[in-house]
């Protein structure tokens, strides 16, 4: 056993009030004892009572003025023939990124699917209309059709969690990491905090751990910085990242409108965002908080925002965030070298944990996490783009219902099928599409292989090899 890691466990004990746990290891054979300690290596043990210091203060204090927020200023789809050009400027511009190798991509896949009724990491989950490709598939093959018409480099980094690390990896192996290059494929781990009482007490998930969940997807940059991969990033000429998350099989992933956009407005972070559906969509919302770019949770909108019409009746503040963004290197740089810039969240949620009598209790905790958009009223300079959801949004967050797989596989169908009507095919109504991105990874791809033929598909039907 560590003396040194003994003592630093009796300073804790002493510093913060944990006697509870100096009992519970007291209890605790010579080996486990040593695996307890071994446990605490590794916790930001002193970040989580800094917050759980911060927040009580902060639940003491008089309440602050609501935030102020404002439409903010939006790339929308579109409509005049000046509007277009710049479009196909940035279109090329982003293209030429690419194809220079200066254009990573990021999924955040840290989840589970165990709201789903599945069993393993979400990004496994089969979900394509025809071949049920798995979600992490289906991003897979976008970046080698991507690789193969620019001619470029593109690493893909994959986030994951303690919980399914192994077990993404080894979804990778088995299939051959669907036809890209190994070397191209970054794993890194998202951080995790140890769960906290509102009275600042540490929980035990079990005899020798300490609770603790991820950091949230904010913790992605932080986790790009620690783990070596921006420095690597950066040292091989590489300057911007695309960013997503892996529950929506509709993303446009390395969209070269957005990081032409995104370069052209010289923004450190850029967004994409939808119309909400509706006033009740939960979402956050784009705009102007306190004179900064910024996104609002949903839950965070008091109902005269929510509400809220403009001039013309219209929904005020329409800009849903899909989680898709555009950040520069540079500025990921900046947000960790003085300490990670992002602001802490705190959410209060009924856990079970290990009780004192040895048995599974359930008690409130206190869990800490970031938010990837917080970064942006750190910018200097931010775009935002408005993309249409049919074409872009299909998250699968629940069973059933909406925002489910069955909805994210009818929006599939539904954009493939607008896809070959545009090429010119005629289809039957129950005719179910899958189209692979690397037979087409665009309506305007399509159209080219079809070049005016006219044909008629009357049953399922996959394009693509299988």
């Amino acid at each position: 056993m560590s003396t040194r890691q003994e003592e630093q466990f009796f300073s804790l004990v002493k510093d913060h009030d944990q006697h509870h746990l100096l009992e519970h290891y007291k209890n605790l054979k010579s080996e486990k004892q040593k695996e307890f300690l071994q446990g605490l290596q590794g916790l930001d043990l002193g970040l989580v009572f800094r917050l759980h210091k911060k927040f009580v203060a902060e639940d003491n204090a008089p309440p602050t003025l609501y935030k102020i927020i404002k439409p903010a200023p939006i790339i929308t789809i579109p409509k005049t023939p000046e509007e277009k050009t710049r479009r196909e400027e940035a279109r090329i511009l982003g293209e030429s990124l690419i194809r220079e190798n200066q254009v990573a991509i990021l999924i955040v896949a840290g989840g589970q699917s165990t709201r789903l009724g599945y069993n393993g990491p979400k990004g496994t989950f089969p979900i394509s209309p025809i071949k049920k490709k798995s979600l992490f598939r289906l991003f897979a093959e976008t970046v080698k059709a991507l690789s193969i018409r620019h001619s470029a480099t593109i690493p893909l980094l994959i986030m994951t969690s303690s919980e399914n690390h192994r077990d993404t990896q080894q979804f990778f192996l088995s299939n051959q990491f669907f036809g890209l290059d190994p070397g191209s494929i970054c794993f890194f781990e998202q951080g995790v905090l140890p769960t906290i009482t509102p009275e600042g007490k540490l929980i035990l998930k079990d005899d020798t751990h300490l609770l603790a969940n991820p950091d949230g997807h904010g913790g992605s940059l932080k986790g790009l910085y620690e783990s070596g991969l921006l420095k690597y990033l950066t040292e091989n000429g590489f300057s911007e990242l695309f960013y997503c998350q892996v529950d929506n099989p509709l993303v446009k992933t390395a969209d070269p409108v957005f990081i032409g956009y995104h370069r052209m407005e010289k923004a450190e972070i850029s967004t994409k965002v939808v119309r909400r559906r509706d006033f009740e969509e939960k979402v956050g919302i784009y705009g102007i908080v306190n004179g900064k770019p910024a996104i609002i949770e949903y839950s965070d909108l008091l109902p005269d925002n929510q509400y809220a019409l403009d001039e013309k009746g219209d929904m005020r503040y329409w800009a849903g965030n899909i989680a898709v963004h555009m950040i520069s290197l540079s500025f990921v740089q900046r947000l960790n070298q003085d300490g990670y810039g992002l602001p802490y969240h705190r959410a209060v949620k009924t856990i079970e944990t290990l009780g004192p009598d040895g048995k599974p209790a359930k008690m409130i905790g206190w869990k800490f996490e970031t938010f990837v958009f917080d970064a942006i009223p750190l910018a200097q300079n931010t775009c935002c783009v408005e993309v249409i959801r049919e074409e872009e949004f299909a998250p699968v967050k629940n069973s059933e219902g909406v925002d489910s797989p069955d909805t994210a596989r009818t929006a599939m169908n539904m954009l493939y099928r607008t896809w070959l009507k545009e090429a010119g095919a005629e289809l039957a109504p129950e005719a179910q599409i899958e189209i692979s991105p690397l037979y087409a990874l665009d309506k305007e791809e399509l159209i080219k292989k079809f070049k005016g033929q006219a044909i008629y598909i009357g049953e399922d039907t996959f394009l693509g090899v299988s």
